[in-house]
């Protein structure tokens, strides 16, 4: 056994068959590059036999990819869908053939109505078939979660006989839990003749909520593939999540004492991808990819959080791509969190003011659902911010489009009551927006952090936009800003982040008279 675990993504093959989830060549092609940039062994990019758009899916990934990663097709155990296969991986760097039978007695019989023997005949000429195109032949035993397991090893040594480099074990229909299942592939290196020379794979279905679980247990017993798909996406309940794994196995080398080739900092971003793709949401209490995955609203939790971030967070949310932690603010939210928050937005309050900003919180997070910086900074008060306005958003008006250049025109009001207006166009609304505040204000800044979120639910949800602006002498400043109006929220964050920065250029400058 090695010490690593090969990671086979099967995002566009099983991943795909999700109800909705289908996607085009170019899609799949997007996805493949981010699981190159991922770093996953093995793709599987399709099942060619099944249309002509998997046929070219397969072959142009197979392009795309290099020999970044194993590009495999899919197939039965069938000389037609395997010479399509070998057609479709033709001149690919790193080709590998997938095909394979049922192995369970449910499946023998009402599937394929064959006999055991003649289920092991169909097996040995597929992957003699495949190792006739390729040295690299994968053999799924299908439903081997529900199969005999005397029957199990003696379709493997057939299959390893006839020159399979990889065995996979399908939990087919997620019906296996983790005990059973780590038995099963234990039982599968003891008992199989050659099982030392080939690689052993699972292929694990969430049905009953347990195909990471099972996965796992399944390393445990001495596999050294997993197949996955991003988001745990797949048939039915769907399949293992790659994530899940990949992380499980990167926290608990003391569990495991095996890792992946996983570069887990494109996890997030390889989620977002998918989800975009296949308009499948991923929910929000999903482990390591989930929108709440890092977030905390308990004021225990909180409290914890903020003097150090392992108390309740054992993966550190920067590890896979996931920026920070996030501290929402509800009503059991305590002290220390409410004044974090504030301290971040520029609040520094003495303590009896403090207590009364406090009750003041509460008051409000008892009618609200969470407490969002626009409800703090109307609780601390226009005459107690630590930071004033120098200048304030009075309009902004964008015409955008494509075709069309974005242009943008501001009206600024100085603290001295003057009308500023100026216009500028830009790579988007956004960015023209922010181009003509700073033909008015003119401070030299960089824009570091750019981030919306919708801070309330429904068709009139107001966005929240936060930035970060760094000045010339690498100070940082965060501006906040929100508007039903997603641009409007953009300008009144920018103009924000350079009021903070103007005040303390100030500061600066009485100082050092």
């Amino acid at each position: 056994m090695t010490d690593t675990v090969r990671i086979f993504d099967t995002t566009l093959r099983d991943g795909e068959q999700s109800p909705g989830a289908s996607m085009n060549t170019a899609e799949k092609l997007d996805i493949a590059r981010q699981l190159v940039r991922l770093g996953v062994d093995v793709i599987e990019a399709g099942f060619p036999i099944s249309s002509p758009g998997d046929f070219e899916s397969v072959r142009r990934v197979g392009e795309e990819v290099g020999d970044a990663a194993i590009v495999c097709a899919l197939t039965r155990a069938v000389p037609k869908d395997i010479e399509v296969a070998a057609e479709a991986l033709e001149g690919i760097a790193r080709p590998r053939i997938h095909t394979g039978i049922g192995v369970s007695d449910n499946h023998l019989r009402h599937k394929f109505k064959i006999s055991r023997e003649e289920a092991l005949e169909r097996a040995e000429k597929a992957v003699r078939l495949a190792r006739a195109h390729t040295d690299d032949v994968e053999f799924y035993a299908e439903d081997a979660g529900r199969a005999d397991p005397a029957f199990l090893y003696r379709m493997l040594e057939v299959a390893i006989a006839a020159g399979a480099t990889v065995v996979n074990i399908p939990d087919t229909t997620g019906y296996a839990y983790p005990e059973v299942f780590g038995a099963l592939v234990a039982g599968v290196c003891e008992n199989v003749a050659g099982i030392e020379d080939v690689t052993i794979s699972v292929h694990c279905h969430n049905d009953l909520g347990m195909a990471t679980a099972n996965s796992l247990a399944a390393v445990k017993a001495g596999a050294r593939q997993v197949e996955c798909t991003i988001n745990g996406i797949g048939e039915r309940a769907g399949n293992t999540a790659l994530e899940e794994v990949v992380m499980a196995l990167r926290q608990r080398p003391d569990v495991f004492g095996v890792d992946t080739r996983i570069n887990t900092r494109e996890i997030v971003r390889a989620s977002r991808l998918v989800s975009s793709i296949t308009g499948i949401l991923v929910q929000p209490n999903k482990s390591i990819v989930g929108a709440n995955a890092f977030a905390h609203s308990s004021g225990i939790h909180q409290d914890g959080v903020l003097k150090e971030r392992s108390t309740y967070e054992i993966i550190d949310p920067a590890e896979v791509g996931a920026g920070g932690s996030s501290i929402v603010l509800t009503a059991r939210s305590g002290r220390h969190a409410l004044r974090h928050r504030l301290e971040d937005l520029g609040y520094e309050l003495p303590d009896d003011e403090f207590e009364r900003v406090y009750d003041a919180f509460l008051d409000v997070a008892d009618k609200k659902k969470e407490v969002y910086d626009e409800d703090l900074e109307a609780i601390v008060g226009e005459s107690e911010r630590t930071v004033d306005e120098v200048y304030h958003l009075a309009q902004v008006h964008v015409s955008c489009g494509d075709p069309g250049i974005p242009t943008a025109t501001v009206e600024l009001v100085s603290r001295e009551g003057e009308h500023l207006i100026d216009s500028s166009h830009g790579n988007g609304p956004v960015d023209a927006v922010y181009n003509a505040i700073n033909r008015i204000v003119a401070v030299p800044n960089d824009l570091t952090e750019f981030s919306v979120q919708s801070v309330t639910r429904g068709i009139d949800a107001m966005g929240e936009v936060t930035i970060r602006v760094r000045s010339e002498d690498g100070r940082v400043f965060t501006g906040r800003g929100a508007h039903p109006d997603i641009i409007v929220a953009s300008a009144k964050a920018y103009t924000n982040a350079l009021n903070r920065l103007l005040v303390s250029q100030k500061k600066a400058d009485i100082e050092e008279l």
